[in-house]
């Protein structure tokens, strides 16, 4: 039998429990604490009932995708250690009984609270109920762990996006957690919203707004409970392993590429120079599994409450730019099934920019949705691009400002891994080859994302070249329109019949 390694020695025998599981990070964060950490005792993981679909068969789904793969070809026997706990952090105790709540209570080792909504726009109230007093519920519910070690809040590094250089500590606010909770419960939907823009300010949206509050709430309770808060900032696609490439949502950089593939964001909001934060999953992933292992083999306890920004090294961002001209050469090479030819603006000017959204994106979607109806089809290409308009006029509050985010805590933990640690979790320090990782989260959004294996690399190449001649040809007959319509307007007919081609040709004949 392998020795085990630090890290895997810690983990031995220990009961983890996770919330929000099923989602992007959980997933990974489950997955590979199954494979590299096989002694853990036992995984225990709340989910609940969604769209129709019981919690019982929403993991069995989870079992289907592709990063579980490998746990059911090499350790099987390591799913058996997953318990499933129906339960809702929208609910006190999390929603368990009172039989499960004691089990939970005299088992558990590890706490990762990774469940949240990550709606940045829509009714505060829901982000402060998730977010906010989600985290609360399950503080109460940590703290009824007889044998709790490490209770581990993931927030986001953009929480303090007012600073411009964020280090790896929590920073005060002027809103108390408490009493917005208690605001929550005594306004009613309409008249919290209404107050809303003041009240986050100067945060951008709900998300960062109240996984802030959070983060105050969870320091507060750093003198009765071994809580610690990692922050990652825009996650993407897997690195190395299980899957390179690997990703489950369009949050983020993949998003774009994506949207800009299919032809169908032809705008953005976009400082060219600024440095996009973003990390690839398993390197939180080592960052989540490393911080409660760190903090309990230290000899003293911190004075202060441990705080881990989870993102690249400084040397190793690109900027807008770069990633763009990177992400064509993808798209050249590799392009998606396309509504229209791919030809996204990035720009800083806001009137220019919404010239473009009207001009490339809300008119021909209109059109489109006339012939649709034209044809007796039901329309829907102005509410996807209004939902994509929506999406990239949160995400430009992130793609025009530019932060310095510390993480001398990070790399420090990761530097004290032992080798064989090393080998087997993915250390900020290997993140290297940024090109070849772009291309890899490319093809993993084109084959998990718009499931287009690259077999279909060929039509789609004709296809695309089809779509550019189409593009071009509509931009000439636009411009031609214009060109006619202002020398209409300006009395310049005559002159503009005097050059055209087709007048000079029937003239000669």
């Amino acid at each position: 039998m392998t020795e085990l390694t630090p890290v895997q020695q810690y983990y031995k025998g220990k009961t983890v429990f996770i919330t929000g599981a099923t989602g992007f990070v959980g997933k990974v964060l489950l997955e590979k604490l199954l494979y590299s950490c096989s002694e853990l005792r036992e995984i225990i993981i709340i989910c609940r009932a969604k769209r129709e679909k019981s919690p019982q068969l929403r993991l069995e789904e989870m079992w289907k995708i592709p990063i579980f793969q490998r746990i059911k070809d090499e350790k099987p026997e390591m799913l058996k250690k997953v318990t499933l706990l129906e339960g809702d952090i929208a609910h006190e105790f999390l929603g368990l009984s009172k039989q499960k709540l004691e089990y939970v209570a005299e088992h558990t080792n590890i706490v990762y609270h990774v469940a949240a909504s990550l709606k940045m726009q829509g009714p505060l109230s829901e982000s402060i109920d998730m977010n906010l007093a989600g985290t609360r519920r399950a503080l109460d519910l940590a703290r009824k762990m007889k044998h709790l070690e490490s209770f581990v809040y993931v927030s986001t590094a953009f929480c303090n996006c007012d600073q411009n250089i964020v280090e790896e500590q929590v920073y005060d606010f002027p809103h108390k957690p408490e009493d917005l909770m208690r605001l929550a419960e005594w306004l009613d939907e309409k008249t919290l919203n209404s107050i809303k823009d003041d009240l986050i300010h100067p945060q951008p949206n709900n998300y960062i707004y109240t996984k802030r509050l959070a983060e105050l709430y969870v320091r507060d309770q750093y003198e009765q409970m071994p809580v610690a808060i990692a922050r990652p900032s825009i996650v993407t696609s897997i690195y190395k392993d299980p899957i390179p490439g690997w990703i489950d949502n369009y949050n983020g950089v993949v998003g774009i590429m994506i949207a800009s593939g299919k032809g169908v964001l032809r705008s953005l909001m976009c400082d060219k120079n600024a440095e996009i934060e973003v990390v690839p999953v398993d390197a939180v992933i080592t960052g989540l599994i490393v911080i409660p292992y760190s903090i309990n083999t230290q000899k003293e306890r911190p004075s202060e409450i441990p705080v881990f920004n989870l993102t690249q090294p400084k040397h190793l961002q690109r900027t807008c730019t770069w990633i763009m001209e990177h992400a064509k050469r993808f798209k050249d090479e590799y392009p998606l099934k396309a509504v229209w030819h791919p030809n996204t603006t990035f720009t800083m000017n806001i009137y220019y920019h919404w010239f473009n959204v009207i001009m490339f994106m809300f008119l021909p979607a209109l059109f489109l949705d006339m012939l649709l109806t034209l044809c007796g089809q039901r329309r829907f290409m102005m509410r996807v691009h209004r939902r994509i308009v929506a999406g990239i006029s949160v995400l430009q509050f992130f793609t025009t400002r530019k932060w310095n985010f510390k993480i001398d805590k990070y790399l420090e933990i990761c530097d004290n891994l032992v080798p064989e640690d090393k080998e087997i979790f993915l250390t900020p320090q290997e993140l290297k080859d940024t090109e070849a990782y772009l291309y890899r989260s490319c093809i993993g959004g084109r084959q998990y994302l718009c499931k287009e294996p690259l077999s279909n690399v060929a039509r789609a190449r004709v296809v695309a070249k089809i779509l550019f001649i189409l593009d071009r040809f509509c931009k000439i007959v636009l411009c031609s329109l214009i060109f006619y319509w202002l020398a209409n307007t300006l009395g310049l007919v005559d002159y503009v019949r005097a050059i055209d081609p087709l007048h000079f040709f029937v003239a000669v004949k």
